[in-house]
C-alpha cells in the first residue's frame, strides 16, 4: 500500500511540473478551456474604409516589423511623418496585440513596395482602426518608401481576439493572427513527459483552444512549431493511435489552414491558408487534428534521443554563444583555423539567427542581436554580411562576404541571438522572497519533504556568487549581482523558513539549482536558516573583464631587485617562499610584466567591499577594495605551479578609455573604485606586486598564467575570458614569452599544442 501512495506521489509531482510549458502563458492547469472572453470585432462605420494590417519586413521578432496595409486590392505601406505611439497602439490592438511598445521611422524594417496609402496620420489612441484617424487621405502621400514606419508590439495578446478576415480575396497574403499557441499532450506516457515534445497543435482564437485539420498541414509547419517551443527539428510519430483518440473526442476545428515555408520563428510569421468548407458540422471531413513530434536538443532531452544523433551532427562544435544571462542567448562565436571569433552584425536578421539557434540545440530565433548588445567578443571577427537560407546545419555553412570578412567591423558590430528554449518548468520550483523589487531576496526552493512538497530555504554557508549566478539564471532575472550569506534584511515567507537544502556547490553553469551539487535527505546547517538562510540580487547586466594577452608578451622582462627595496611586497606577500631568509642585502628575481584590462561588459566593475571596509595600505598610499584580483602563476609543462604571484588588495581605476567614454573611478583621494564599460585599468610592469618571483626557478619551458577575479567575487558575463596564458622559455640569465592567448579563444585541439604564433587581439571600439 506504501509503495503504491508514493508511485502515486511521484506522478502527482509530474504532473504538476508537466503544466510548466503553459503556466507561463497564463495556460489553466488540466488544459481545460476557459470560458470565452466577451470579445467582440469592432464596428466600424459605413463610411470608414474598409483595410486589412500586417508587419512585414525585416524582422526581429514575430511581433514587430513594417506597417503594411491592404486597400482597394493592394498591398502598401504608412509613412512615418506625424507617427505617434498612439497610432502604433491603434495598430497593435487593430493585429490583436494587447498594445504597443514602440516605433520605428525610416523604413527599419526594409523598405517597402506600391502605394503608400497613410501619410501624416493622427490618432488619439482610442480609435478602432487606422483608417479611422485623421490623415491626408487613404493614398495620398508625398513620402518615399524610405519613410515607411514599423511598431514593435507587445508578446501579449487581446484575450477572446477573434482574427476577422474582412478581404476574404486576399487571404493568402494575410499573417496567422491567434491568440495563442500550444502543444497540447494527449497520450498519458506524453502528459507525464517533461519538456511536453508531441500532442496537438492547438490554436486559441475567440477564446476557446481549437485543433486544427491536419488536410494540408505539411512537415514545414511542423518545424515552425517545434522551433517555437524551443525545440530544433521534429520527428515522425505513430498516427494511428491519434486516429483512434480523434475518434472518441470529437475535435473543435479552426476555420483556416496555415502556410508556412519553414523559416519562420513563430506562427504569427506564416501565412494564413484558405478557409475549410463545413461539411456536415466539421472542417475536418477527411482529416485529423494535427499532431506535431519534436525532437528536443541534447540539453533538454529527458532521456538519451535518438533523433537528435540524427538530425543534428555532433563532433568539434563550431559555434558558441558568450556573454548572455540566460541559456539560449549570447553572443555568436564561430571557430574558423582553430581560432574563435565573431559574426559582423552588417545583415544580420532573423534567418541566419535561427541556423544558429537550431544548430546548438534550440529552437528558432526569439530574436537577432546587433551592436554588441550582449558584450563585445575578442579576437578576429570571422564572417560579416552573413547570409542563410533558413535550412543550413551550421551558420558556418551559410554565405558571407569573402572580400572582407571583417573590414570596417569592429566588436560594437557583434551579432547575438535570443532562442527559444523548451518549458523545463524550472522557474516554478525557485521564487525571491522579502526583497524590495522582483530582482532580490530571500531564496526559497520547492522541496519533498516527508512525502509532500513545501516550501524553504536553502543554507547560507558557503553561499557565493557561482550559487547566485544559478538562482538569477533560473528565474530570468540576468546575472548575479550580490550573493548573501545572512538576510536578516528580508522577512521572507514565514511558512518557509526552514532550511530543505544545504551544502549546495554549483559550477554556475547549471539551468536549475537542483542541478547544482548539495546534500541529500540528511541536511548540515550549523547556524540553522533564518536569518542565515542564502539571499541573492540579480541584473539584467553585468560587466566583463578581458586581459589583453598582447601587452603581456610585449611588456615582459627580468629584473634582480635587491631585498632592501621589496619591504612592501614582503608585506603583501608579494614573493617567494625563500624571502624570509634572505639578506637584506641579496638579490630576488622578478619576472615583470604589464597587465592590461578591459571590461568589455554591459556594467561597470565594482569591488565587492563597501567603500566603508576599504584598508589604507601606508606602504603603497592607496585603499585596498579587493582582497584578491589577479593571480600570476608559472606552471610546468604538466600544470605543475613552480612560482606564483598575485595582485593583492589594490585601487582598481580607469587608466584609459575608448573614445567618447569618459573615466568614472579613481584611486586618488578615496574616491570611486571601478572599471567603467569600455575602459580599462593597466598595471604597468614597474608597480609593486606586479611580477612572479622566479628566484627559485630552474630554466627550462614553462607555461604563464594569469587569472582575473580567480575567487569570483564579483560577477561577471563570462568567466571563460578571465585566463591568461603564455609560453615561456627561461634559459636562467633571459626571458621568453609567446603564444600569448586568452583561454577558450582556440580550439581545444590547438590549446592542446599551441602550434604557431597565432595570437588574440582585444580590439578597440
Amino acid at each position: 500500500m506504501l509503495a503504491l501512495w508514493s508511485v502515486s506521489f511521484v506522478l502527482l509531482c509530474v504532473w504538476k511540473f508537466s503544466h510548466a510549458q503553459y503556466e507561463h502563458l497564463a495556460y489553466l492547469p488540466g488544459y481545460q478551456d476557459p470560458a470565452p472572453d466577451l470579445y467582440t470585432a469592432p464596428e466600424l462605420p459605413k463610411d470608414i474604409p474598409r483595410i486589412q494590417l500586417r508587419l512585414a519586413g525585416e524582422k526581429r521578432k514575430h511581433n514587430e516589423g513594417r506597417v503594411e496595409v491592404f486597400y482597394d486590392g493592394e498591398w502598401g505601406t504608412v509613412c512615418d511623418d506625424d507617427f505617434t505611439i498612439h497610432t502604433a497602439q491603434v495598430v497593435c490592438r487593430e493585429l490583436g496585440y494587447s498594445e504597443a511598445v514602440s516605433w520605428s521611422p525610416s523604413s527599419k524594417y526594409g523598405k517597402g513596395e506600391g502605394r503608400i496609402w497613410f501619410d501624416n496620420v493622427h490618432c488619439t489612441g482610442n480609435e478602432k482602426s487606422l483608417a479611422q484617424c485623421e490623415s491626408n487621405g487613404i493614398g495620398v502621400s508625398d513620402c518615399k518608401h524610405t519613410e515607411d514606419v514599423g511598431v514593435v508590439c507587445s508578446d501579449k495578446r487581446i484575450p477572446g481576439f477573434k482574427f476577422v478576415n474582412t478581404l476574404t480575396n486576399n487571404i493568402n497574403s494575410l499573417n496567422i493572427q491567434v491568440e495563442d499557441v500550444r502543444i497540447r499532450p494527449v497520450l498519458s506516457s506524453y502528459r507525464k513527459r517533461i519538456p511536453v515534445t508531441q500532442g496537438y497543435v492547438e490554436v486559441k482564437d475567440g477564446g476557446k483552444w481549437k485543433q486544427i485539420c491536419d488536410d494540408e498541414w505539411t512537415h514545414m509547419n511542423s518545424r515552425v512549431i517545434c522551433g517555437m517551443f524551443g525545440f530544433p527539428g521534429d520527428k515522425r510519430y505513430n498516427t494511428r493511435v491519434y486516429k483512434l483518440f480523434a475518434r472518441r473526442r470529437k475535435p473543435v476545428y479552426w476555420d483556416y489552414s496555415i502556410n508556412c515555408t519553414g523559416n519562420e520563428a513563430h506562427l504569427s510569421s506564416c501565412k494564413l491558408g484558405h478557409a475549410l468548407a463545413i461539411k456536415a458540422n466539421s472542417t475536418c471531413e477527411q482529416g485529423t487534428p494535427v499532431v506535431v513530434s519534436c525532437v528536443p536538443g541534447r540539453a533538454f532531452a529527458p532521456t538519451p534521443m535518438e533523433g537528435y544523433r540524427k538530425a543534428f551532427r555532433q563532433g568539434q562544435p563550431l559555434v558558441r554563444l558568450r556573454g548572455g544571462a540566460v541559456f539560449g542567448e549570447g553572443r555568436v562565436e564561430v571557430l574558423k583555423n582553430g581560432e574563435w571569433g565573431t559574426i559582423c552584425d552588417d545583415n544580420w536578421n532573423l534567418v541566419a539567427a535561427t541556423v544558429v539557434c537550431r544548430e546548438l540545440g534550440f529552437g528558432s530565433a526569439k530574436e537577432a542581436l546587433s551592436g554588441g548588445l550582449l558584450g563585445q567578443g575578442m579576437g578576429p571577427v570571422h564572417m560579416n554580411e552573413v547570409k542563410c537560407s533558413g535550412f543550413e546545419k551550421s551558420v558556418t555553412e551559410c554565405s558571407f562576404n569573402m572580400d572582407k570578412d571583417s573590414e570596417g567591423c569592429s566588436h560594437e558590430e557583434d551579432a547575438g541571438v535570443r532562442c527559444n528554449v523548451p518549458a523545463m518548468g524550472f522557474q516554478q520550483r525557485l521564487r525571491l522572497s522579502g526583497g524590495r523589487n522582483p530582482f532580490e531576496g530571500r531564496v526559497e526552493v520547492l522541496m519533498e519533504r516527508n512525502g509532500s512538497l513545501v516550501w524553504g530555504t536553502v543554507c547560507g554557508e558557503g553561499w557565493g556568487t557561482m550559487e547566485a549566478m544559478v538562482v538569477c539564471r533560473q528565474l530570468g532575472l540576468g546575472f548575479a549581482s550580490h550573493a548573501f550569506q545572512e538576510t536578516w534584511i528580508w522577512p521572507g515567507s514565514v511558512n518557509a523558513d526552514s532550511v530543505v537544502m544545504s551544502g549546495v556547490r554549483c559550477a554556475g553553469t547549471e539551468m536549475s539549482l537542483s542541478h547544482c551539487l548539495h546534500h541529500g535527505e540528511y541536511l548540515s546547517c550549523p547556524k540553522g536558516g533564518g536569518r542565515f538562510a542564502a539571499g541573492v540580487s540579480c541584473s539584467e547586466t553585468a560587466p566583463d573583464l578581458v586581459l589583453n594577452p598582447q601587452v603581456v608578451e610585449q611588456t615582459t622582462y627580468l629584473e634582480d631587485r635587491p631585498m632592501f627595496m621589496l619591504q612592501c611586497a614582503y608585506e603583501e606577500n608579494c614573493l617567494g617562499s625563500t624571502s624570509s631568509s634572505t639578506p637584506s642585502n641579496s638579490y630576488r628575481r622578478l619576472l615583470r610584466f604589464s597587465s592590461q584590462i578591459h571590461n568589455n561588459g554591459q556594467s561597470d566593475f565594482r569591488p565587492k567591499a563597501s567603500r566603508e571596509t576599504w584598508v589604507w595600505h601606508d606602504c603603497h598610499r592607496h585603499y585596498h577594495s579587493m582582497e584578491v584580483f589577479t593571480h600570476y602563476d608559472l606552471l610546468s609543462s604538466n600544470g605543475t605551479k613552480v612560482a606564483e604571484g598575485h595582485k593583492a588588495s589594490f585601487c582598481l581605476e580607469d587608466s584609459e578609455c575608448d573614445e567618447g567614454i569618459e573615466k568614472r573611478y579613481e584611486c586618488a583621494n578615496f574616491g570611486e573604485q571601478g572599471i567603467t564599460v569600455g575602459c580599462w585599468d593597466t598595471y604597468r610592469h614597474d608597480i609593486d606586486c606586479q611580477w612572479v618571483d622566479i628566484t627559485d626557478v630552474k630554466p627550462g619551458d614553462y607555461i604563464f598564467q594569469i587569472v582575473i577575479n580567480p575567487n569570483y567575487e564579483v560577477a561577471e558575463s563570462d568567466y571563460t575570458n578571465n585566463i591568461v596564458k603564455c609560453r615561456c622559455r627561461y634559459d636562467g640569465h633571459r626571458i621568453w614569452m609567446y603564444n600569448c592567448h586568452i583561454g577558450g579563444s582556440f580550439s581545444a585541439e590547438t590549446e592542446d599544442t599551441f602550434p604557431g604564433l597565432i595570437n588574440n587581439q582585444v580590439t578597440h571600439r
